[in-house]
């Protein structure tokens, strides 16, 4: 069964701005790198700076991959690629008809959540910051999530049942 076009529409509209912004990020990022008078719109002041941040070492790979598998690991690229790929599958497999799609977007949703809410505490507790951009995106995430989680409950019958009335 083919989404409803409301969830389509909405699901488009959450993926192409999540796409967006993350073009946006891996182009701030790779400016900042270039230049290092590089100057973003969402850098706003010192401590609203979304450039601050993609540079940070929590930018690539989370923070995580660098220490792990060495800064010059395959898996050691921007946020932002991933966040990339993450709105493309979003997308894509919104747009397919199966429970088993339903389960891989609810799946890939609750990773982008467990990111999001460890990249907004590093933002605001660790680098005492805050990102525009970030913060749309895990905003965007939640979104998806709901969504997907929606979607799942639909496409599985489980959803909540009405009563049927006496006499039928």
């Amino acid at each position: 069964m083919a989404a409803p076009g409301w969830e389509r529409a909405l699901r488009l509209g959450l993926c192409a701005l999540g796409l967006a912004l993350s073009v946006y990020a891996l182009h701030v990022e790779s400016s900042r790198e270039r230049d290092p008078g590089y100057r973003a719109m969402c850098d706003l002041s010192p401590s609203v700076s979304c450039s601050k941040v993609f540079t940070s070492r929590w930018g690539r790979g989370f923070g995580l991959v660098e220490d792990l598998l060495g800064k010059h690991s395959v898996f050691n690229q921007p946020n932002s690629l991933f966040g990339i790929v993450f709105y493309i599958l979003q997308t894509l497999l919104g747009f397919t008809p199966s429970t088993l799609a339903a389960v891989t977007l609810l799946g890939t949703s609750l990773v982008s959540i467990a990111g999001s809410l460890y990249l907004a505490y590093i933002l605001f507790f660790v680098l005492h910051d805050f990102c525009l951009v970030c913060v749309t995106t895990y905003l965007l995430n939640g979104a998806l999530l709901l969504l997907n989680y929606q979607r799942l409950v639909g496409l599985s019958g489980s959803g909540p049942r009405r009563a049927k009335p006496k006499g039928q």
